[in-house]
């Protein structure tokens, strides 16, 4: 990419999005294109379609989509593969009719088997059955990145499928019935301690393990990849051509009850941590192998204490 190449980041009030937009204008990159859900609607394929018939963008970032925590991807099952499914078709497709040069697709690591081999490498994809409370989700993703590789290898598109682990970070989701673990564990702790409660209920026994990645870091690799790696630099020619996308992760993961412990100190809340096994816990570990990306020349560099702190000062300024 070049500093004045015209670029579209699909989804940039998000907290991925928010993230590569303004990773991107730090390193000087000054022909974005942005539009809110008001502006296009993603869903709309005619829509789409126009978009990018008028603008051309060189290049796109891929980080719009529905997304949420168990609980949502458990009860909106249908809004979760439908509306992913649908924001993604009509952007490949229209990147592909109107020639983009390079693109990057944002996928999750739901895509990997409820019971894979930890951690997980990239050629575990389709091995064997997914966590079924996101699982529709998922299945989109799965769409996603292999639609990505259709593209390459029957039209010879650029179009690359990233995997990343949990994220947070600015602009993330803190509601407490939609969001993720890590973000909603921080305005627990935060409205418990102005509330003076002797407790803070966390969902679920704390036992299982989860790797957490931040926005920023999410933001540099993607950009990283954006400017270095192409499709035909995934490619063994020796083997089967399958599973081409890239896991974005932090390296290691932690207990739900080591993270609950570390923003309760973080936030300074004094009470007793309860666990309601009566939620769900879902997956019992979910940790990337991460030594493709590693070997490609990135590594994280925020650390999830440095992090968490960030989160937090930025949650209790800005919410």
């Amino acid at each position: 990419m070049e500093l004045d190449s015209k670029i579209f980041v699909a989804g940039h009030n998000g907290l991925v999005g928010s993230a590569i937009t303004k990773t991107l204008l730090s390193k000087g990159y000054n022909n974005l294109v942005l539009k809110t859900r008001s502006d296009l609607d993603l869903i709309d394929a005619i829509k789409v379609e126009e978009f990018f018939k008028k603008e051309k963008p060189e290049y796109v970032f891929l980080a719009a989509a529905k997304v949420g925590g168990i609980v949502a991807n458990n009860t909106y099952r249908a809004d979760f593969i439908y509306q992913n499914l649908m924001i993604q078709n009509n952007i490949l497709y229209s990147a592909h009719k109107n020639k983009v040069k390079k693109l990057l697709f944002l996928g999750s690591s739901c895509i990997y088997p409820k019971n894979a081999t930890q951690p997980m490498k990239e050629e575990y994809l389709l091995t064997d059955a997914l966590e079924y409370t996101n699982e529709p989700y998922a299945i989109a993703k799965i769409a996603g990145l292999k639609m990505c590789e259709a593209f390459n290898l029957q039209y010879g598109c650029n179009f690359i499928s990233v995997m990343p682990t949990n994220l947070y970070g600015q602009n993330d989701n803190f509601d407490l019935n939609n969001s993720h673990v890590l973000p909603a564990l921080i305005r627990k702790f935060y409205e418990a301690k102005l509330n003076q409660s002797n407790s803070v209920t966390v969902w679920g026994s704390g036992k299982p393990r989860r790797e957490f990645l931040h926005s920023s870091d999410m933001a540099e690799a993607c950009i990283h990849i954006m400017e270095n790696i192409d499709f035909a630099d995934l490619i063994d020619n020796s083997k089967e051509i399958r599973n081409t996308h890239i896991n974005i992760g932090y390296g290691n993961d932690v207990s739900i009850s080591e993270l609950a412990n570390l923003i309760k100190d973080i936030v300074g809340f004094e009470g007793q941590i309860i666990y309601d096994t009566s939620k769900p816990d879902g997956t019992y570990q979910k940790l990337l192998d991460t030594s493709k990306l590693n070997l490609m020349g990135w590594k994280p560099k925020i650390t999830l204490k440095q992090g968490i702190k960030e989160v937090y000062e930025w949650y209790i300024n800005y919410k």
